[in-house]
This record gives C-alpha cells, structure tokens and sequence, in this order.
C-alpha cells in the first residue's frame, strides 16, 4: 500500500511546482500593469510640481514618456495631480457668491496711519487689475477702512516690522505665482506722474524683470542711476560714469532702489531666494512714468538700523556661499 504513495510524490511535487510558478508569474505581471498605470495615468506637466521628476526605466524611443513629477515636499504620500503647489490672494465671496475677480498685477505697500492720505493717492493710480496688500508696521489697520479701496485690500499687520520682513514671509513665490508683475513700494511716494497701467506697457516693452519709476526728489540724494532723464522711455545704465569701476555693474547700471522696485514673476523667484539676474540686461529705470521721493519721518531710522544688519547678514551668507562653492569645486 506503501510504493503507489511513494510513486505520486514526484508527480505531485511537480504539480505543485507547476503551480506556485503560474502564480508567481501572475502577481509578477499583475505587478508590472499597475505599475504602467500608474507611470501613465500619473504623468503631468512638470510647471505643477516644484520636485524634478522620478524616473522609470530609460527608452531610447521615447524617454521623455518615462519621467513623471513628484508632489511638493511633504505631500509626498498623496496622489500626484491632487496637490497643486501655487495659491494666490484673490478675494472670494460668501458661500452662495463665490464670484470673484482675478487681478494680473500686485502692489504691496508698507504703510502707517500717519501717511494714509499719501497712500491714497497711491493707491488711486493702479486699477483693479492689482491686489492690494497693506503691510502695517504700525498695527493700526480698521483705521483705513474710510477708504472704498480698504474693503477689497488685504492688510497685514506686525509692529515695527520692514517692508522685506512681510515680503520674505507673506509673498512666496508660490504664493504670488499668478501675479504677472510685483510692485513692492514704500509709502512716501509722490505719483502725480505715474499710472500704473502705462509703466506696465513700458516694462514689457523693454523687456524688464526688475525695473522702478525714473525719481526725482526737492530732498535727499539721488543715485544717478535713478534719476528721472528727459526724452526717453527708460534707460539702464548711469549717465555719469563717476566712481564706476565697472559700468556695468552697480551702481551705475543693472540697480534699481528698494523704495519702489517692480518684478517681473520670474525675477521675483530669484529676488526670494537672494539669487541675481543678470543685471545689465533685464534691470532698468521707467523715465516715462516717474515719481516723487518725499523723504518723510516714519520709522526711517528703525528701518535703516535694520536694513544695515540685515544687508552685514546678507554679505555674510554671500561670502559663506562662495568658501563653500570653491571647497566643493575642489
């Protein structure tokens, strides 16, 4: 009774065999189709994504099939596509009145009550095709609120904080994305010959990434790169070549003040990160359309103590920068 048992036990072992291996083979290729699903149906244009795309395997005849974006740090779990990495600032209505108006151009102003009427003025110069965000270093906000503009701005408010403060932490690139130009101004500016519509022309005109009104001033020193000229549309170097070491570097040409600079969506990601453009190229001063530097007392010597620790922090990051880049070269 034993030898018939003895004799299936090769055959049975083989069937066995025979069988784990189709098995196998069938979760292998089940393997293989989710994961051509998921290299196909997850693929989207890498504008979506601030990550470089994972790879799958190379293809001679078509290897850009084969790279697929990633979601943004931190979402790395969630379905691509699911997660979009730019926001913006437009207003929304109500639940039930969900219309709303998407402008093209940002102004972000650093202001105090003490000018409100100044700002005003400013304010009246750029159309609704701007947000406008106020940044209140003062803390005084609901004070604004006599304007008509003040119901549709957005107003930020931290105590004695600079215009680059809230910059760096309330305009993120991925925040302003949208936004086609970002005017980032103070608030003692006379614009009785700007509008804001027609500097944009100029701008794309000439070609600008970063760029600010032509100046002139009854108070105060002007960079010669920054005067107003007269019979010109806008200029990009210094008339005057004076203590230029290089005229083709600041401050006579590629420079623009920090009291009214406008960037382009582009330039402004590189301004964030503190990373340069090419200066005697895409920086230059709006002749056509200029302002008034009116030189008031706000906090104008808290800001200047500021900005001077802040440009000895930045000069020691550069210069930490550059030791790092020539240790790593070699």
């Amino acid at each position: 009774m034993r030898a018939p048992k003895c004799k299936m036990l090769p055959e049975l072992l083989s069937l066995l065999i025979t069988l784990f291996s189709i098995l196998l083979g069938f979760f292998i290729g089940l393997s293989m189709t989710r994961l051509y699903k998921v290299q196909t149906t997850t693929l989207y244009s890498a504008s979506q994504s601030s990550n470089p795309g994972l790879q799958f395997g190379r293809s001679s005849e078509n290897y850009e099939s084969h790279k697929i974006a990633t979601n943004p740090h931190g979402a790395e779990r969630l379905p691509p596509g699911i997660v979009k990495p730019q926001s913006d600032l437009f207003l929304h209505g109500c639940v039930g009145n969900e219309s709303f108006r998407k402008q093209s151009y940002l102004l972000a102003l650093a202001v105090g009550i003490q000018q409100k009427n100044i700002v005003d003025k400013i304010v009246s110069k750029f159309s609704e095709n701007f947000t406008i965000i106020l940044f209140h270093y003062d803390g005084k906000t609901s004070e604004w609120d006599q304007f008509e503009w003040s119901q549709r701005a957005i107003h930020i408010s931290a105590f004695e904080q600079t215009k680059w403060w809230y910059a760096k932490r309330f305009l993120h690139p991925n925040i302003v994305a949208l936004y086609e130009y970002i005017f980032i101004w103070d608030e003692d500016l006379g614009v009785e010959h700007f509008k804001a519509e027609e500097y944009i022309k100029l701008v794309k005109k000439y070609d600008l990434e970063i760029s600010q009104p032509a100046v002139i001033s009854e108070r105060g020193l002007i960079w010669e790169m920054t005067k107003k000229r007269e019979n010109v549309e806008i200029h990009r170097r210094a008339e005057s070549q004076y203590n230029c070491t290089n005229p083709s570097l600041p401050p006579c040409a590629g420079f623009v003040e920090i009291m009214a600079p406008v960037f382009s969506r582009n330039a402004w990601k590189c301004v964030w990160n503190m990373i340069q453009q090419k200066p005697e190229e895409k920086i230059g001063v709006v002749d056509a359309q200029w302002i008034k530097h009116m030189v008031l007392p706000t906090l104008r010597h808290q800001v200047r103590a500021r900005s001077f620790a802040e440009w000895a922090e930045f000069e020691k990051r550069m210069k930490g920068a550059a030791q790092e880049a020539v240790v790593d070269h070699y």
